[in-house]
């Protein structure tokens, strides 16, 4: 890829970070640092969306060096505000948090509750950059197909209260099937989800797509890969996935 068509895109990273556990042992949250500045951070991201990056049970206290991720990468954490957080603990919401680059302005910040068995959340930021508009969904779905299917109408249908914009949806979205099964269908989401597979979970031999970036609008998501080091093995059950979206198709306002 040229300088060109990094410059006509953004950067997108997602990562279930399984809150720090690694694929065995104990928790140690030096390694998902060290992941990112080493391996995440290379790929020059725009975007960054960690899921089970909180503690699993209330207050869901935050447990990551957030000044050395943002150093080493250059992005942004928006979750700075207490009302932008599950709690004042909370380095996200529900475990799923967000950085973003800083030439981002973000013009709406909202935090969903998904109905589940387990607490589930979406982060749903809406941003400006060089007169663009997107719409960036950080999420982590349920096991159960069904549930899935709940979560992404109540996505739908929080986002079809605001202004229309180019989406990204991007997280561990639990889904299997290559197609994306039921819940990833434009019936329950309102508009067609597009972008890629690649295999992503087992971290050690993957062979499931759980973990997505996905877009509704403009070009497929391109460089679309798994990314894989002795490090990543370590750290996390699943890999991180990258891939660029097409900012010069990005709608404006």
């Amino acid at each position: 890829m040229t300088r060109a068509d990094t410059a006509r895109s953004y950067g997108c990273v997602s990562w279930n970070i399984h809150r720090g556990r690694g694929a065995r042992g104990p928790v140690d949250p030096r390694r998902i640092a060290d992941v990112i500045a080493q391996d995440i951070a290379a790929t020059e991201p725009d975007i960054l969306a960690l899921q089970e990056a909180d503690d699993e049970d209330p207050p869901y206290g935050g447990f990551l060096d957030l000044e050395r991720i943002e150093a080493t990468t250059g992005l942004r954490w928006i979750h700075g505000p207490q009302d932008a957080r599950w709690g004042p603990r909370s380095h996200g919401f529900l475990g799923s948090l967000l950085f973003v680059h800083p030439s981002f302005e973000i013009t709406r910040l909202s935090l969903v509750d998904l109905p589940g068995h387990y607490p589930r959340g979406a982060v749903v930021a809406e941003t400006r950059r060089d007169g663009r508009d997107l719409r960036i969904i950080a999420t982590h779905l349920s096991l159960a197909q069904w549930l899935r299917v709940v979560q992404m109408r109540t996505l739908g249908q929080h986002i079809a209260r605001h202004a229309r914009m180019r989406t990204v949806l991007l997280g561990d979205l639990n889904e299997w099937r290559p197609w994306g099964g039921l819940a990833l269908s434009p019936r329950f989401f309102g508009s067609k989800l597009r972008g890629g597979v690649v295999a992503s979970f087992p971290v050690g031999r993957p062979m499931l797509p759980l973990d997505r970036i996905l877009v509704d609008e403009g070009p497929d998501p391109t460089d679309l890969r798994a990314l894989d080091s002795a490090t990543i093995r370590a750290a996390s059950d699943h890999r991180p996935v990258s891939a660029r979206i097409s900012a010069t198709t990005c709608g404006s306002t």
